[in-house]
């Protein structure tokens, strides 16, 4: 699990890894009766770049919503609509949404407290019974090539991007194309 303050919420972060979705309604029906107050989403981790991309995804989207810039009327979709780099749901959830077969999931709990966070953390845990694992949201060299076709990156905006690895790059990358959004909005 990683934690951190973003503005003034709490955010939560957990990776899970061989899971069996299966039934969407169900994992969402059963996710949304533990959240309580929380924000919850949930992406498919094989398309995270690591915490610093979801990090960066939750802080435009409360700001989006602190500005009255929002796309959507949920802040979890508005997360899901920045790590995707996406001004469409549809779309969004093609890039990044968890589907049936998805087998690392990273959840994404914003509160407005610790306390709140983990315990919602804890009873979204125990209720799916998921196998915890933070390293499904690190960027890997074996998820590179898979977030660059789905996300559509092209070698220009790489390089453009390029201070020392790759991976790096595509984190800005990533990071970049969700700031945008908010310009265009």
């Amino acid at each position: 699990m990683i934690e951190a303050k973003v503005l003034d919420k709490h955010l939560v972060v957990e990776g899970f890894k061989n899971v069996k979705v299966g039934n969407l309604d169900n994992v969402f029906n059963l996710i949304r009766a533990k959240a309580g107050s929380c924000k919850i989403q949930i992406l498919d981790a094989k398309f995270v770049a690591g915490f610093e991309h979801i990090f960066f995804a939750v802080l435009n989207a409360l700001n989006s919503f602190k500005s009255g810039l929002n796309l959507s009327r949920s802040l979890a979709i508005e997360v899901l609509l920045f790590a995707s780099g996406q001004d469409q749901i549809k779309k969004a959830i093609e890039v990044l949404g968890v589907k049936s077969s998805t087998c690392d999931v990273a959840l994404v709990i914003i509160a407005d407290s610790r306390d709140e966070a983990l315990s919602t953390l804890k009873a979204i845990s125990e209720a799916l019974n998921w196998e915890a694992d933070q390293k499904v949201i690190d960027l890997t060299n074996e998820k590179i090539p898979r977030i660059i076709d789905a996300f559509g990156i092209s070698d220009l905006e790489l390089e453009a991007s390029m201070r020392d690895t790759v991976g790096n790059a595509l984190k800005n990358v990533l990071i970049e194309r969700a700031a945008l959004l908010v310009a265009q909005r």
